[in-house]
């Protein structure tokens, strides 16, 4: 579906980028992506770092591109990360990776279900190629923001 489609439906809403705020959460995203890799840490809250600095890069796609969730409907988290191909340009095969991990998370935050090793690992790659690929977006498309 179209981001404007999304827009039309409610899921999406406008929101001029504002360079400042997105600089902000890409560092949160940064730090998220660090406090996931701290093996003291528990696997479960190491799982939702490394998620966090997925849902950071999903939002700031969006905010790039003028747009956020409306954090009102429900799926807000799903629309960020199914419109990462429209937004980013991610592949379609990462995002379904993203999805999969986003309902991963809903299990263990909303069931308890624990974080294997094997989920945290590929949380922790998939939070670091986005996240690479965020940087790398950002700078060949809007370097004039100096967010990277």
């Amino acid at each position: 579906m179209s981001l404007s489609n999304l827009q039309a439906i409610g899921r999406l809403l406008a929101q001029p980028p504002d360079p400042p705020a997105m600089a902000r959460l890409l560092q949160a995203a940064r730090q998220n992506l660090a406090d996931a890799r701290v093996a003291q840490i528990s696997a479960g809250n190491r799982f939702d770092a490394a998620y966090k600095c997925i849902m950071q890069c999903a939002m700031l796609g969006l905010w790039a591109n003028g747009w956020r969730t409306s954090t009102s409907q429900p799926g807000h988290h799903q629309t960020a990360i199914q419109t990462l191909e429209q937004t980013l340009g991610v592949p379609r095969q990462d995002v379904i990776v993203l999805d999969a991990l986003r309902r991963q998370r809903n299990v263990n935050d909303y069931e308890g279900d624990p974080i294997a090793d094997a989920t945290l690992q590929a949380g922790l790659q998939a939070a670091d190629k986005l996240l690479g690929h965020t940087i790398a977006w950002l700078q060949a498309r809007h370097p004039e923001w100096g967010l990277v």
